[in-house]
């Protein structure tokens, strides 16, 4: 091999290791990430065989970037550890269905959407309302609801109910 060939590959190898610790070092302690918890659980019977939850939460956003929603799932946990997901509930769904069950009293905040922002230390409160296939007594024996919501990024973030 040429002695030119060799200069140019070290070079070149240089060049490249300090573009990539440069983005390295740039991107350091930069993470995306949400604190909170649920504050309130309501359920309400839509049928025999099925019954409506609503979730409200409040959390933070403790990143070092914004947190954009990709999706929210409600997921029902049972005392003997058996999980199912619930059907969540669109925005304007949400809405009828605080004016058909009164039952679920006052809907305080709106509902976590997908595509929602949330700026680098922003509090928000929000809601979710997710449909199961189980009576309401299922819902009400349960172990806890887990809330999970995605970022577009990847992290996914999960609120349990304390009970």
């Amino acid at each position: 091999m040429s002695k030119n060939f060799l200069i140019g590959l070290g070079v070149g190898l240089a060049v490249v290791l300090v573009i990539l610790g440069a983005v390295l070092f740039m991107q350091r302690g930069v993470r995306t990430g949400l604190a909170g918890n649920i504050l309130k659980v309501r359920t309400a019977p839509l049928d025999e065989n099925s019954s409506i939850a609503v979730l409200d939460f409040r959390f933070q956003n403790v990143g070092d970037v914004s947190f954009v929603v990709r999706t929210v799932s409600v997921i029902l946990e049972e005392k003997d550890g058996n999980q199912f997901q619930g059907a969540t509930v669109a925005e304007m769904d949400a809405k009828r269905l605080f004016e058909g069950l009164p039952l679920l009293g006052q809907k305080f905040n709106q509902t976590l959407l997908m595509k929602d922002k949330i700026a680098v230390g922003e509090t928000v409160d929000r809601m979710v309302a997710a449909r199961f296939e189980a009576p309401e007594s299922r819902l009400e024996n349960r172990k806890r609801f887990l809330l999970r919501i995605e970022d577009v990024s990847g992290p996914v973030r999960e609120f349990a109910e304390q009970r």
